[in-house]
């Protein structure tokens, strides 16, 4: 069994000091830490296997482009879904904009979109654009002190029927993981076509898409230990494939005359022109080096540190933590007393701690919160009991500079 403590030590930027402090890492919601694995994988392609993919007849092409199909292999082997169900993008974003757009054509004035409170704003613009374009409206669940009041949406999407829930897996704010499995369940009775954003959750949680039976799936690689720019939608065939095409160009195409153009079949449809190819290769050996660790030990792990950090920063007095703090991934959002978030960030940071603060792209929950922004502190496996005590230590001293 993995020694999860000591794969620490398979992430080089952690041994990294800044102003003569050690780095202490707690920001891995905005984007996770890259394994040796990773950065040695995308340095040896661009050194030693650059080339494009689908084009050439020549090695270095045909080796790329086995490398590029087997990455989408992985990914899907990793979610338990089809090869074709995986398309590409450059992230979560992208990948809701895809699918925004694409489910876009069958809305009209009568539709109905339903998101949570919680969501990203990633999540909100491309289903409010929808509605702009179509009439439909955009329908928000409701919350019970922090927390997606469960009953309430359910009944909510009985009694609207919407065409759509689009939701997130796990809030990037809070690090509240919400119940889809049961809201996935009724909009299945319903009809209603489910997107759930997995960007917080791909690798806290390993879903098996199977399993959850939503209709589509977004994520970011660099949210899962892999690079930043590149991404996945994962769709049920069926409907991934009668999705229109959301960008043009080369390599997703059939067949081109002046007069008209036909296109592939899902997943090329989706990607025209160059892709990340490295980040895709990136990726790959991302995920490789999570399927190496045990699953429940390294939720054991980070969940034993959570509580840990939350218990400690529950012993500050003026301190106050929000969202789910018994369904979490390992994410603390609080704020001390009436001092501003970016002040305490800014002074933590002197100290070698890396949070954020902020609304997390995440205005209206803010707002629903009754806070304009919190500090968040954000876990990965990667982390240890030094880093929580080091985090302690400096909320301590900045805070006594505060007072």
């Amino acid at each position: 069994m993995t020694d999860i403590q000591s794969l620490r030590n398979d992430f080089p930027i952690l041994n990294k000091q800044l102003d003569g402090q050690p780095l202490c890492y707690l920001d891995s919601a905005a984007t996770a830490q890259k394994p040796n694995k990773v950065i040695d994988v995308i340095k040896t392609f661009y050194q030693d296997e650059n080339s494009n993919v689908h084009r050439g007849l020549h090695t270095l092409s045909e080796n790329a482009t086995v490398r590029y199909e087997s990455a989408r292999e992985t990914i899907a082997n990793f979610l338990n879904v089809e090869t074709r169900e995986i398309v590409w993008t450059s992230g979560a974003t992208e990948s809701l904009n895809l699918v925004a757009h694409g489910l876009s054509a069958s809305l009209n004035s009568d539709s109905v979109i339903a998101i949570s409170p919680f969501e990203h704003h990633a999540n909100i613009v491309p289903w409010q654009e929808a509605c702009q374009r179509t009439g439909a409206t955009l329908l928000v669940l409701p919350m019970l002190d922090g927390v997606l009041d469960e009953q309430g949406a359910i009944a909510m999407l009985k009694q609207h029927k919407p065409d759509v829930l689009a939701m997130g897996h796990v809030s990037n704010a809070l690090g509240n993981i919400h119940p889809i499995e049961s809201l996935i369940s009724v909009c299945k009775a319903l009809g209603t076509i489910t997107v759930i954003d997995g960007a917080q959750s791909l690798l806290h949680l390993r879903p098996d898409l199977k399993a959850l039976e939503c209709d589509f799936y977004v994520f970011s690689a660099h949210k899962a230990l892999g690079p930043t720019g590149v991404g996945g939608l994962y769709g049920k065939y069926q409907q991934l494939n009668a999705l229109p095409v959301y960008k043009t160009g080369g390599e997703m195409i059939k067949e081109v005359s002046f007069e008209r153009s036909s296109y592939r079949e899902a997943p090329s449809k989706f990607e025209p022109g160059t892709p990340n190819i490295s980040g895709v290769i990136g990726f790959a050996a991302a995920i490789d080096y999570v399927n190496e660790i045990d699953p429940s030990a390294l939720q054991r792990y980070e969940q034993a540190l959570y509580h840990s950090l939350l218990a400690k920063l529950r012993q500050i007095e003026g301190i106050t933590v929000y969202g789910d703090t018994q369904n979490n991934v390992g994410v603390v959002s609080f704020n001390y007393k009436n001092e501003h978030h970016y002040d305490l960030a800014t002074l933590l940071n002197t100290y070698g701690v890396a949070v954020r603060s902020g609304h997390h792209c995440t205005q209206p929950l803010m707002k629903m919160l009754k806070v304009n922004g919190t500090v968040r502190a954000s876990l990965a496996f990667y982390n240890n009991q030094d880093d929580i005590e080091h985090f302690i230590n400096a909320l301590s001293a900045t805070i006594e500079l505060l007072d």
